[in-house]
């Protein structure tokens, strides 16, 4: 589907003051063509761009949107927090209101340090877990996604998988050696390092539910291996849940795998729309951060009152509406309609959901891929078509066959059925065209 004329005049414009015309590398459209949406407004389960066409929208903004678009609450809280100032660089009620929120919610939490995004959250973790054990090596697992801090975007997913560098120009080779990779879903690798290295590592990161090169659902047994070599060499164990906290409940993964992380990073979904990450962990460790400790983190937009005002309203609809429960039997309905469209289907497709987070696979097999090893490229190709058919038709996915879609309360059942039938077509019409 091409884009209007309004969306390509404002992309045009874009190029000559944005790199690729955008913020974001995703954004641009490399990975699927085509000139990108530029998006004015949304409201509830849809956007719409600067040529008044409407989307029924399952990005989200890639995620913390779990409530939809522009709702009440969430407008209102920022309205009011606006209207006392934007920002004071200095302690606020709200920041320790959503702190307490945060800290009760979460498995073996104590304390918080708000920041402004989850890469911002996952550096800081990163850097308090090697000032807390005194020791340099970082273990992550190929496809997961941190962030773009230097020691992280070593075989990494997002945006770097899609455009085909699983690592970064401009990264020292230093800062990779002080990076260790592990591929997801193996026990066997992940003991034979802890053998190897156990006394030099500082963390293990990992996404619980990694959600940045597909979704690649791990099987507990894997995690809780990842806990106890962790635990028995005395490194932390970071759970990134950047995506997943607050999204498949108030104890995001942690509580729904029984598994309690020395360390956890949050974004999306407790700035309600905001930019605001968090990273956090016992008061043991977190004493090692400035002020009080040698680790040193700081930011002069953390905590901002009004990103906290969004936080806190975001979090109370949650709690107040049931709303993990209405996200969980809306999920439901989801696989129950995508699945026999999927099984139809003369393109391999298969869906991968936990919670309001979906995936879906375009490649064959029995089972979902849990690696990134595990993922074809050549699927990349089929879901840009499909990505097109569904754009079409109204209905708006990640442009990135490695992007997961998001679930919202203000999505209902006729929204999901709707995007059952579009995807139905879209399906076929790419099969029909090879």
């Amino acid at each position: 589907m091409s884009a209007g004329p309004e969306s390509r005049a404002l992309f045009e414009r874009a190029g000559r003051v944005l790199p690729g015309g955008v913020s974001s590398p995703v954004r641009a459209f490399g990975a699927v063509g085509g000139t990108p949406l530029v998006i004015r407004r949304g409201e509830g389960a849809e956007v719409e761009d600067v040529d008044g066409r409407r989307y029924l929208d399952f990005v989200g903004s890639w995620g913390p949107l779990i409530l939809g678009h522009a709702h009440p609450a969430v407008v209102e809280a920022v309205q009011e927090a606006v209207s006392r100032g934007l920002t004071f660089g200095a302690p606020t009620p709200a920041e320790v209101e959503l702190a307490e929120t945060v800290v009760a919610a979460y498995p073996g939490l104590e304390q918080v340090r708000f920041v402004s995004s989850g890469t911002e959250a996952c550096m800081s973790a990163m850097r308090l877990a090697r000032g807390a054990t005194g020791r340099d090596l970082i273990v992550k697992f190929s496809g997961c996604y941190h962030g773009h801090a230097d020691p992280l975007l070593v075989q990494a997913g997002s945006g770097a998988v899609t455009f085909g560098h699983p690592t970064s120009a401009g990264v020292p080779a230093a800062f990779a050696e002080r990076t260790v990779v592990l591929p997801l879903d193996s026990e066997e690798r992940l003991r034979d390092l802890f053998r190897k290295e156990g006394g030099q590592i500082a963390a293990v990161i990992v996404e619980p539910v990694p959600a940045n090169n597909g979704l690649l659902l791990q099987r507990r047994e894997f995690l809780e291996a990842v806990r106890e070599e962790t635990a028995q060499c005395g490194a932390l164990l970071i759970f990134d849940e950047v995506i997943s906290g607050f999204r498949l409940g108030k104890g995001g993964a942690a509580g729904r795998f029984g598994i309690t992380p020395d360390l956890v990073t949050f974004g999306k979904v407790i700035g309600g729309g905001m930019p605001v990450g968090a990273f956090g962990g016992t008061r043991d460790t977190m004493k090692n951060l400035a002020p009080v400790g040698p680790v040193y983190q700081a930011g002069t937009l953390s905590g901002n009152p009004v990103a906290m005002a969004a936080g806190i309203a975001t979090l109370r609809v949650l709690e107040e509406e049931g709303g993990w429960d209405r996200l969980e039997v809306l999920g439901s309905e989801l696989e129950k309609t995508l699945v026999p469209v999927l099984s139809r289907s003369r393109i391999p497709a298969r869906l991968a959901r936990i919670g309001s987070i979906f995936w879906i696979s375009l490649q064959a097999g029995d089972a979902l891929p849990r690696s990134s090893e595990a993922v074809e490229a050549a699927a990349a190709e089929t879901y840009r078509a499909v990505f097109h058919g569904l754009l079409h038709r109204g209905v708006a996915l990640a442009p990135s066959a490695y992007e997961v879609g998001f679930l919202s309360l203000a999505h209902q059942e006729d929204h999901v059925h709707r995007l059952g039938a579009a995807l139905s077509e879209a399906l076929s019409e790419a099969a029909s065209h090879g």
